[in-house]
This record gives C-alpha cells, sequence and structure tokens, in this order.
C-alpha cells in the first residue's frame, strides 16, 4: 500500500519522475505497444481503444520483477506514468495523427501527407498542452466524472490495495469482458455507473432514437444532419457557457458557494477535495494562448500545404483564423463530452466543420487540410482529462496535497509526450505501408468522400438551423455542469447498437444499489463501472492478437 510521500519542503513535492531511467524505458516501450495497438485498430474496425489499463496491468507485472531496479514499477504513480504514456500514444497514433494524414490522401494528393503530418503532430501537442493548463478549473474541473480515469485509477488501486476494492473491479471485468465476448460495448454501462446521470441520461436517448429511428422513420438521421444540428445548437450554446466561465460570470448562488467554499478551504487546506489548482484568469489566458498557437499552426500547415498558391491572400488569413477556430472549438466539444460521458464524438463534430467549409465554398484542397487540422485535436484533450483524473485519485492520499498534485500532473505531461513522441515516429514511419495497402481509417475516406461530393441537398442548412434550436433549449436547460445537449447530440451521432439500453440499465441499477447502500453506494458502483470499463478494453485489445 502506498505510504504518504514525505515533503520537507511544500513548494517541493517528490513526485516521481518521466524521465527516470527506469520509468523512461517502460514508458518507451509500452509507447510503442499502444502506438502499434492505435493504428491497427483505427486502420481495421475504425476504432481505438483506450489502453490505460492495459498499461496499468502491465508496469504491475513489471513491478514484480526484482532485478534491473524494476521493482521500482511497484509504486502507484509510476504505474500511473506508465498508463498516461501508453494511452497517450494509442489515441495519438491513431485518432490525432494517422486519420488527418489519411484525408489528403483518400483525397488523392499523396504530396500533402508530410504537411499535414507536421500541421497534425502541432495540433496534438498543442491539444494537450491546453488541457493541462485548464484541468482542475470550474470549466474542467478534478472531481467531474472523467470514466476511463477513474477505470485507470481503480485498477491501478485495486493492484495495490486488494480487498474489496479488488473483488468489485474483478467482478466488473469479468462481467465486462464475458459480455464484450457476446457484442455488448460494456464501457456504456461502465460510464453510466461513474459520470454524471442527467448527462448519461440525455446519452442513453440519443443512443436509442439514432438506433430505432431508420426502422421506425426509414431514414438515417444522420443523412438528414439532424444530430448535427442538434450538435451545432448545444456545441453554441456550450461555448457561450465556457465564455461565461472563462469570464468569471457567476450567478448569485455560484458566489454564494465560492463563499462557502473558501471557508471550507480554510478550514481544510489539505483536502483534496477542495483545491482548486486553476483560477479564472489563467483559464482565460490558457485558451488565449492555445487560439495563438492554433493560429501559428495553421500558418504553418498552409505554408507547407501551398495554400497560398490557391487562395488570395485575405482568403489565406480567413482561412487561417477559421481553421483555429475549429481546432479549438472541436477540443472543447469533444473534451466535455468525454468528461462526462467516456465518449467523444471527434468524427462528427469533425464533420460539423467540414459541412461549414462547404457552406462557406473553401477549395476542396485547403479544406482538407483544414478538417485534417481539425481532426487532430481533442482525442489528445479528452485522453489527457483521462490520465489526469487517474493521476487526482492516486494522489489524494499524499501530503502536502498542492504540491505533490501539481508537480504529478507535469509528470504526467512529460510521460504523455513521450508517447506522442513515439506515435509521431511510428506514424511517419509506416504511415505509407498502411495506406499503400488499402487500409485507411474509415473516417478519414468519409472526410474525402464528402469534400469530392460537396454539399448537393438545398435542405441541408435548414435541417441544421431546424434541430439546432432544440439542440440549443435542452444544453440551456441542463447547464455548463451537466452538458445534456452536447451529450444528446453524441448519443445521436454515436448510435453504437443496444448501449442505450446498456446505459439505461446502468442507471436503474446505480439508483437501486446507491438507494440500499447510502454510505458506500456510490464508492461500489463506481468499481463495478470501472471494472466494467476495463473488461470491454481487455477484450478490444485482446482481439487484436487473436486476429
Amino acid at each position: 500500500m502506498a505510504q504518504p510521500l514525505n515533503v520537507k519542503d511544500d513548494t517541493k513535492a517528490r513526485h516521481p519522475r518521466a524521465f527516470e531511467p527506469v520509468t523512461l524505458v517502460v514508458t518507451v516501450l509500452l509507447s510503442i505497444l499502444g502506438a502499434v495497438i492505435g493504428l491497427h485498430m483505427i486502420t481495421t474496425i475504425g476504432i481505438s481503444a483506450n489502453t490505460s489499463v492495459i498499461g496499468a496491468l502491465i508496469a504491475m507485472i513489471i513491478g514484480r520483477i526484482s532485478f534491473f531496479g524494476l521493482a521500482k514499477m511497484r509504486d502507484i504513480n509510476r504505474q500511473n506514468l506508465a498508463q498516461s504514456a501508453i494511452s497517450g500514444a494509442t489515441f495519438a497514433a491513431a485518432n490525432s495523427l494517422l486519420t488527418p494524414i489519411a484525408v489528403p490522401f483518400a483525397f488523392g494528393r499523396t504530396d500533402l501527407v508530410g504537411p499535414m503530418l507536421v500541421g497534425a503532430s502541432m495540433g496534438l501537442l498543442i491539444d494537450a498542452w491546453i488541457l493541462y493548463k485548464s484541468f482542475g478549473s470550474r470549466f474542467l474541473p478534478a472531481d467531474a466524472a472523467w470514466p476511463p480515469g477513474v477505470a485507470a485509477a481503480e485498477t491501478i488501486l485495486a493492484g495495490d490495495k486488494g480487498g474489496k476494492r479488488a473483488l468489485l473491479m474483478a467482478a466488473g471485468g469479468a462481467i465486462g469482458v464475458g459480455a464484450s465476448f457476446f457484442g455488448l460495448p460494456m464501457s456504456a454501462a461502465g460510464v453510466a455507473l461513474i459520470g454524471n446521470v442527467w448527462a448519461l441520461g440525455m446519452f442513453a436517448v440519443g443512443l436509442l432514437v439514432s438506433q430505432y429511428a431508420p426502422a421506425i422513420l426509414h431514414f438515417t438521421l444522420s443523412s438528414m444532419y439532424v444530430p448535427h444540428g442538434v450538435m451545432i445548437g448545444a456545441g453554441i450554446v456550450a461555448l457561450v457557457q465556457a465564455v461565461r466561465i472563462l469570464l468569471d460570470k457567476k450567478s448569485a448562488k455560484d458566489r454564494q458557494k465560492d463563499q462557502i467554499l473558501a471557508r471550507a478551504r480554510a478550514a481544510a487546506p489539505e483536502d483534496p477535495s477542495l483545491v482548486s489548482t486553476v483560477s479564472a484568469g489563467k483559464l482565460r489566458r490558457t485558451f488565449a494562448s492555445g487560439y495563438v498557437l492554433y493560429v501559428a499552426g495553421a500558418l504553418i500547415l498552409a505554408t507547407l500545404g501551398g495554400i497560398w498558391t490557391q487562395m488570395s491572400v485575405p482568403a489565406v488569413i480567413a482561412w487561417i483564423l477559421f481553421a483555429a477556430v475549429a481546432a479549438i472549438v472541436h477540443e472543447l466539444i469533444v473534451g466535455l463530452a468525454a468528461m462526462h460521458a467516456g465518449w467523444f464524438p471527434a468524427f462528427a463534430v469533425t464533420l460539423i466543420f467540414l459541412v461549414a467549409g462547404l457552406l462557406l465554398q473553401i477549395p476542396a484542397v485547403p479544406l482538407a487540410l483544414l478538417v485534417g487540422y481539425c481532426a487532430a485535436t481533442g482525442p489528445a484533450f479528452a485522453d489527457m482529462g483521462y490520465d489526469l483524473k487517474a493521476g487526482w485519485i492516486l494522489r489524494r492520499e499524499n501530503r502536502p496535497y498542492t504540491a505533490f498534485e501539481i508537480e504529478g500532473r507535469r509528470q504526467q505531461l512529460l510521460s504523455a509526450m513521450i508517447g506522442f513522441t513515439v506515435a509521431i515516429g511510428l506514424v511517419a514511419l509506416l504511415w505509407n505501408t498502411y495506406f499503400t495497402a488499402g487500409h485507411l481509417p474509415p473516417a478519414a475516406m468519409v472526410y474525402a468522400d464528402t469534400i469530392k461530393a460537396g454539399l448537393t441537398n438545398p435542405d441541408v442548412i435548414r435541417n441544421l438551423i431546424l434541430w439546432a434550436i432544440p439542440g440549443a433549449i435542452i444544453q440551456i436547460i441542463g447547464g455548463a455542469k451537466r452538458q445534456m445537449g452536447v451529450l444528446l447530440a453524441t448519443g445521436l451521432l454515436i448510435g453504437t447498437p443496444n448501449a442505450g439500453w446498456l446505459v439505461l440499465a446502468a442507471l436503474l441499477f446505480r439508483f437501486i444499489w446507491t438507494k440500499y447502500r447510502p454510505q458506500n453506494g456510490e464508492t461500489e458502483v463506481s468499481l463495478i463501472g470501472a471494472g466494467l470499463i476495463a473488461g470491454d478494453s481487455i477484450y478490444s485489445v485482446g482481439q487484436i492478437f487473436k486476429g
């Protein structure tokens, strides 16, 4: 069991370092494994698995080895660095790098793969940096759901402490693996046991409507751009809500809560549930700096991609500014969905900006680059949130909490950067092998085909505006903390079969369990939910080696 660290200087916490020789070797090897898993899954089944639990389990096994200093990996914080690296490498390689560079390739412009890889790499790194700087704010609080992060942390704690925690996790994991064998998406049930009830309720509604609407209405909602309209309306309201938080616009009720929280902090300054590490001013500076960085990345992509020869100077400047807006808005919407539901609709939100680009009549090649740049952001943002949530849970036993937490986040960022670097290198080496063999991410092919086809349906704009209205209304009703509109749109866009029923069943189970076990019920269902997510992830990754 991990013991509180003896930190003599309150300003310097002794958190394990990402570049310690043993930790570095382990994280590099795990990053290679994670990147390969991500590349294989995104080109075969079109999705990538969250490999954080796999990384944690491997780190635990390595920690049982007594030679070459590998026993150091028994430390839960080193295991956390390992899971941060492998999950970062997986999502980076699959979602943030290979998918974006496949867009110009599928469009028939192999010469633009190199420039797109540079632009996607910049988008990836900026994406993760913004989340790192804003995690723990009122907009992206550490005590929000972030379900896969909870699963990773609980896996590590179960291996460290054993007991009832391990039994509940093992039970959930066994159910997750078994049900996944029969094709049931058990991650959906897992997040329902951890995340916000209202948000996940709307998520379930969206999933069910998406699943059964084609049989009832005899057409898919996506063909009429209904989910996209709902996401646009909800996304606009979500952005307004985010701006209010950035400007620190609080209601009288919020100010009263802050006063109560301030008094509680004064009484218990080391209580981890009361510690906030990001002020409103710092949050504003983070997003302002992030936008400037995205502008710089778009400028470099525009130059390397040669769009200056295809558009006028004012048009290129507008393209750069719009690309930066698309990148930061995309990551925010994807991040909010990931924070509450553990699922992120990166493909669908990118498609929204693709449609916007078509409506703005952006030429085909510049639009392909813009779509790739937009697609590069979001996944790393969500994954970094998961990883920092896991670390936040694991570090709560150490004192002084604030110093240790801040240093731990920094080391996790460094571990993630190791994973990103490995992913960039492997994608640069292997993309041609995958693409020439015809193995392209399905999402990239959809983007390219949509750009080639253009918008031929005159009803698209009308449908987008019409369905944006209910999306906006639901988002307003739910408020910034519940994100009901964004989660409804996420469910409509994802449409995984039977996931809606699993979410509803899990919410019902959660209600019954916590009603009859009011003291420990929430903790226990969270452990079971973490086990379900872990089991689903293990099964998904296991299918790779089986194949």
